[in-house]
């Protein structure tokens, strides 16, 4: 039962800071598949070939998956006097900072494939530690519908200013650690905004004091009991469906930003930080509005709008520098950060709080960590696919045959090759759209 004391301003704002593991989130997708295959006008050398890094992505983001649903499980069923999530928050975050520096420190004693799947399957393991349990504080310290929706848009604003810092500041740090090195550039730029992460998740571990808002008690029902209870609901696996292909197509775009500003663009790496800086600011300046259009209309009917824009966005980025002019890319990256304010950062806890709690209150329980451990399950799904997809992509060549390309393993970034992306970005927006249309949206006001 939770307790009757009202959220206050800090303990909201607290935890937005807590999200900054977005900035080690946004150095992985960003940065980890750049420094092993780079773009030919990096200054870097391939590491291994596209084949090898996409089955190292895969292997890790499979073990990451199968630790969700565990996480999440062991969390429901903590106990401890300082809660059932902030100890798993407290345990996971300095190694997440280690694994993600040490994956930009290949040894060359060991083979580059099994270091990179090793460290990042590690990587992911502490993350989820991290992660599954921040998330799943939203029902756990909310008392209404109003809590959770401004709880979820708190932690969207520092995820995406993070997520900000994660994409803009690189170029400045890369260019002043750099100057005899690009690879040590890139390495200590990583050091700097690891720890700056580590610093917010250790400030939400010791200023979040989580029993004063919730006094739930582990669960009472087995793992097995606990599953039937969450995939009898079809609201939820409506929304796992949805959310699965969303993320593939942003998880995609977000990957090969770097690549379009470079190769098709034809634009220097202080652009990175300029574009990134649009498309973050303007998905900055739409969550206020999408936070009070929600209360008024639900998340639903604003996601099907943001997808289609998504959708028109991902196939005009097919035609960029062909019919579209290069230039107007800024302009595309400025309309994709309207629309994933909501869909990317602000709907995803939001939507899954509100089926939590009418789970809790149908069934009797209190499987808060469960349940975002299954939507973390088909998260890290996104990202594997994604991952697995977007190297051998990027290396496409109409000239040879694409299992040839997989097996010999072409380690040169081809332009058709990140057009293709775009390709695979619409199609999941589009699928994502089917079931985020067929997905009954219940709201609690309670």
């Amino acid at each position: 039962m939770k307790t009757k004391n009202k959220l206050s301003f800090l303990t909201q704002l607290f935890y937005g800071l807590g999200v900054s593991y977005a900035i080690i989130d946004q150095i992985f997708v960003q940065w980890v598949v750049y420094f092993y295959l780079p773009p030919s006008s990096s200054g870097l050398k391939p590491l291994i070939a596209p084949a090898y890094i996409a089955l190292a992505l895969i292997i890790s983001r499979f073990v990451d998956m199968i630790f969700d649903p565990l996480v999440g499980y062991a969390s429901d069923n903590f106990h401890s006097k300082w809660g059932r999530r902030i100890p798993f928050i407290a345990f996971g975050s300095i190694p997440l900072v280690l694994c993600t520096i040490a994956l930009f420190y290949p040894p060359n004693n060991i083979p580059i494939p099994l270091y990179l799947s090793v460290m990042s399957s590690l990587f992911f393991i502490f993350y989820t530690i991290v992660g599954a349990p921040y998330n799943a504080l939203i029902p756990e310290l909310s008392q209404s519908y109003e809590d959770r929706l401004n709880l979820s848009t708190w932690q969207s604003i520092f995820r995406l200013i993070y997520s900000a810092i994660a994409m803009i500041i690189p170029g400045f740090l890369i260019k002043y650690f750099g100057t005899n090195s690009v690879t040590q550039g890139i390495q200590r730029m990583v050091i700097s905004l690891s720890l700056f992460g580590l610093f917010g998740m250790l400030l939400l571990v010791f200023t979040i004091k989580e029993k004063n808002y919730s006094k739930a008690k582990p669960i009472k029902i087995n793992f097995k009991e606990s599953i039937n209870v969450i995939f009898k609901d079809k609201s939820f696996l409506l929304y796992l469906l949805g959310l699965l292909f969303f993320f593939i197509g942003f998880n995609t775009i977000r990957t090969v930003l770097n690549y379009y500003i470079e190769d098709i663009m034809k634009l220097g790496k202080e652009y990175i930080t300029i574009i990134s800086a649009i498309f973050f600011g303007t998905a900055a300046l739409s969550f206020y509005p999408v936070n009070r259009i929600s209360r008024k209309l639900g998340y639903r009917k604003i996601m099907l709008i943001s997808l289609v824009a998504l959708t028109i966005s991902s196939l005009m980025l097919f035609q960029l520098g062909k019919t579209i002019p290069s230039n107007w890319g800024i302009f595309i990256f400025a309309i994709i950060g309207v629309f994933i304010a909501g869909s990317a950062f602000i709907f995803p806890p939001a939507m899954l709080s509100e089926i939590v709690t009418n789970s809790n209150k149908e069934n009797t329980t209190q499987l808060e960590g469960f349940y975002f451990g299954i939507q973390g399950f088909f998260l890290k799904l996104a990202f594997l696919v994604s991952a697995g997809f977007v190297p051998i992509l990027l290396t496409l060549n109409k000239n040879i045959n694409v299992f040839q390309n997989i097996i010999k393993g072409n380690n040169v970034v081809q332009l058709e090759g990140i057009y293709s992306t775009t390709l695979l970005a619409t199609f999941s927006f589009i699928i994502s759209f089917i079931f985020y249309y067929l997905y009954p949206e219940k709201i609690i006001k309670d």
